[in-house]
């Protein structure tokens, strides 16, 4: 056996007559699973954290991701427009259903190492691989395009212009790629994600009821009167919570962190924490906003003006926070999102696809990436760009493309042939069957409001 190096690109690696190429890629990879062996070996307490610290990471930032623009201003409006009731415990159960989801895409990777675009393109043909990532690419053009929005926004508190707000945004974005290592990168994303948090001490600064809080929590309180604004308030969190490019990023992160079947049960409890802790943020924003119910028409309100209808409750540093939560949700969701289609367009074009890449071997995966994100940065600049009504319509996307999303991973994670010694479980498919009914459900409950909107008005005198 011989091996040959070529510095910077790849090594050579020669058995008998077949010759094994072995990229960079694939050393920074070793290097990291080399890092898990030697805390696998140790039995003690701190060895064990140690490798828990080293798997975990795309569940977290998955969840905390999703908890982006948009998603805080629909709670926010959530609160503003419905208080502390029904929608408390409604948005725990939106992030229980983004758990189940998200724990397919887990078990999916590390038996397959394969990410998801690339499996639908495999196991389904071209056409469904290519309709999904052009679907996908789609859905996460306009999402970025919202997250700008809300870094906009959220900027815009400060007296921070439109220009330099965006410029801020993509400078954050391709600093986080400067290491080209799947791994600094992923703590980067992970430190700023952490912000996400930031919600709860907004509400907390709102001095809320906490006996009403807890028992909205604890006794599930009716649904507000049945109308088209309950339907919208409902799809919108439900689209702020689970949506196709949480798919394709955890089930691709997971691969590029190689994760392998030894590691699901900490790809679980990453994909657990990272939904409790977005819950309780997602949560926070709605407390926080819940003094101005009935004080203001939450419809057609941005980050910036939620923060400054706040300011008289919570203080100007209170609504600070607030603006700057919304700026962090922003800048996290546009790192994760712009990634998700780039590992979306290599996995199906069969080009290199990954953040250990360095730029010059990973030229197609890195252009995708920063050229979506710049596009759509570019375009919230556009004067008189009715901004809200972007916002609305791709919280709209996010819940109708979700159900054949959810398909093609149901089959897929139910491939006998693929997924190998681990099965998808009777109750895992149970639970996913659920959620794949509540939001096709969900779609179609959209559906009737466009076309008989009278209806929920007639129901609502019922």
């Amino acid at each position: 056996m011989s091996a040959e190096a070529q510095p910077g690109k790849k090594l050579l690696v020669m058995a008998a007559d077949d010759e094994v190429v072995v990229t960079h890629e694939d050393i920074d990879r070793a290097h990291d699973r080399a890092k898990v062996q030697s805390a696998r070996s140790g039995h003690s307490l701190r060895s064990r954290a140690w490798l828990l610290w080293l798997l975990i990471g795309p569940g977290i930032l998955v969840m905390l991701g999703e908890n982006d623009g948009p998603s805080m201003l629909s709670y926010a409006a959530t609160g503003a427009k419905f208080g502390i009731g029904f929608f408390v415990p409604f948005v725990v159960l939106t992030f229980g259903m983004a758990l189940v989801v998200q724990e397919m895409t887990v078990r999916l990777g590390a038996a397959t190492h394969r990410g998801h675009a690339e499996l639908i393109f495999e196991r389904f043909g071209p056409f469904w691989g290519w309709f999904s990532m052009i679907d996908l690419g789609i859905g996460n053009f306009l999402t970025l395009i919202t997250e700008f929005i809300a870094i906009r926004a959220g900027l815009g508190f400060f007296g921070i212009p439109p220009w330099a707000s965006i410029l801020l945004a993509l400078a954050v974005l391709y600093s986080a790629l400067l290491s080209h290592r799947y791994w600094t990168w992923e703590r980067v994303t992970l430190a700023a994600a952490a912000f996400n948090l930031i919600f709860i001490p907004v509400a907390v600064m709102a001095h809320p009821h906490w006996g009403a809080f807890g028992h909205a929590l604890l006794n599930w309180k009716p649904l507000p009167p049945f109308g088209k604004d309950t339907v919208l308030i409902i799809l919108s969190d439900i689209g702020a919570t689970v949506t196709p490019w949480m798919l394709f990023f955890q089930q691709s992160a997971t691969v590029d962190k190689g994760l392998t079947t030894k590691d699901i049960r900490y790809g679980r409890f990453d994909t657990l924490l990272g939904a409790a802790l977005a819950a309780a943020a997602a949560v926070g924003a709605i407390v926080a906003t819940a003094p101005l119910f009935g004080r203001i028409s939450a419809e057609n309100f941005q980050a910036a003006q939620f923060a400054e209808a706040l300011k008289p409750i919570i203080g100007r540093f209170g609504a600070s926070l607030f603006a700057l939560g919304m700026v962090e949700a922003g800048i996290v969701a546009s790192i994760t999102i712009s990634t998700s289609s780039a590992y979306a367009f290599g996995e199906v074009t069969q080009r290199p696809h990954s953040l250990n890449l360095p730029v010059n071997q990973g030229k197609s995966f890195y252009a995708v990436l920063g050229l979506c994100a710049a596009a759509a940065a570019g375009i919230v600049l556009i004067p008189g760009l009715p901004l809200v009504f972007v916002v609305l319509i791709v919280n709209v996307v996010a819940v109708l493309a979700m159900p054949p999303a959810l398909l093609f991973l149901f089959l897929l994670v139910n491939d006998k042939e693929i997924m190998g010694e681990v099965p998808s479980p009777r109750w895992a498919n149970g639970l996913a069957t659920l959620v794949v009914v509540l939001l096709t459900a969900a779609g179609v409950l959209y559906g009737v409001s466009v076309v008989a909107p009278n209806l929920f008005a007639w129901m609502g005198r019922l």
